[in-house]
């Protein structure tokens, strides 16, 4: 039997159905639409725009410096070559506490307080990746919703991808193209997790603990470690009911800093109270902030401390270009799995594997 159309439902031997041809699915994507490609851009449009301030060119900059592909990390380094002149003329601060004590919400209240004054500010937010599947939800944008649009502020979250407490090399990169583009003020805004507190300590001029009262936290906060590193503790969400608490939280703070041993920049460091969200007290913090920046400057610390930083991220450099430079030894990449099984079947050491793969390196560079 013959079907017209592809359709049974349309022969003669069906009079009381018939099925039309259906309608031909629409593309999803507007044929007409050609592609659009950046541009390429050299080394020169580059360092041109981002001099100029132009934030699309300085984000692509930060792209770069992001991409573990060589040839971008090519570019990336003389990019920073050519802007290292026009860098080193902001305030680097550095802003840590625990989750949940309002650091971005914190951000957005003194970030706005600040370009209401025309500071042009930027915020490298460090965000923690997963380390099952790599992925940063890079949601700080969405947090600061005032400051994301200001015109005078560069919100650029990246991802800590693994590396120790969050914070990498890059960032300390990302910082001098962003006073090349002419921001006076730059926030670095930790994980709150592991160690990279450390690691922000050793790029910023001022370093900024956001605490919480009424939280049970305040016996963990007066741990040394983190303590010892703030120039100044923020105590926020100091409203409502939680004014009290507030401040017993901040006797509780005072007192131990008084047992530290003073710090290398002589500045003894202040607690101050504070509400992110009611934009109470910004403006003493960052008088605070002003503050430290006047004596660090006037003893002679300031200079010190980022001749001091620039020499630690020197070293840090080297040991990281020596760590790459050793993983991706074609003569190591052959010989790593056979010292693995080795170690794991306990013919030979952790240690003295370690020491063998050592000398079989330098070896292959001596060859």
């Amino acid at each position: 039997m013959h079907y017209k159309h592809s359709h049974p439902e349309n022969d003669s031997n069906f009079k009381s159905l018939v099925v039309n041809d259906g309608v031909e699915s629409v593309p999803t994507v507007n044929p007409y639409l050609q592609p659009r490609h950046k541009k390429q851009l050299s080394v020169d449009d580059y360092v041109t725009g981002i001099c100029n301030g132009n934030i699309a060119i300085l984000s692509r900059a930060v792209t770069l410096l992001e991409s573990s592909l060589a040839e971008h990390q090519h570019i990336a380094q003389k990019i920073i070559e050519r802007c290292l002149p026009f860098a080193g003329n902001s305030i680097r601060i550095g802003i840590t506490g625990v989750p949940g004590a309002g650091k971005s919400t914190f951000i957005e209240s003194l970030g706005m307080y600040l370009v209401k004054q025309n500071h042009k500010l930027a915020v490298l937010a460090i965000d923690p990746s997963s380390e099952r599947t790599k992925g940063s939800i890079l949601g700080d944008k969405t947090r600061m919703e005032e400051l994301s649009v200001a015109p005078n502020a560069f919100i650029r979250p990246s991802p800590s991808a693994g590396s120790l407490g969050g914070v990498a090399r890059k960032t300390r990169e990302s910082i001098i193209l962003c006073e090349a583009a002419g921001f006076d003020t730059i926030f670095i805004e930790t994980v709150g997790v592991g160690q990279s507190e450390t690691a922000v300590h050793s790029m910023v001029d001022f370093f900024l603990l956001i605490q919480l009262a009424g939280t049970g936290d305040e016996l963990q906060g007066i741990k040394r470690g983190i303590m010892e590193m703030a120039d100044g503790i923020a105590i926020n969400k100091c409203d409502g009911s939680n004014i009290d608490k507030a401040g017993l939280a901040k006797v509780q703070f005072q007192n131990a800093l008084r047992l530290f041993p003073a710090p290398e920049s002589g500045w003894v460091p202040e607690v101050i109270t504070c509400s992110a969200i009611e934009s109470k007290g910004i403006d003493e913090v960052w008088n605070m902030v002003l503050d430290f920046i006047r004596f660090t400057k006037s003893n002679k610390h300031f200079d010190e401390k980022r001749n001091s930083q620039s020499k630690y991220w020197m070293y840090e450099s080297i040991n990281d270009h020596l760590k790459t430079n050793f993983y991706q030894n074609k003569s190591i990449i052959q010989l790593l799995h056979e010292a693995e099984k080795n170690v794991l079947s306990n013919k030979i050491s952790s240690f003295v594997a370690a020491k063998e793969l050592l000398e079989k390196y330098f070896n292959s560079l001596n060859k």
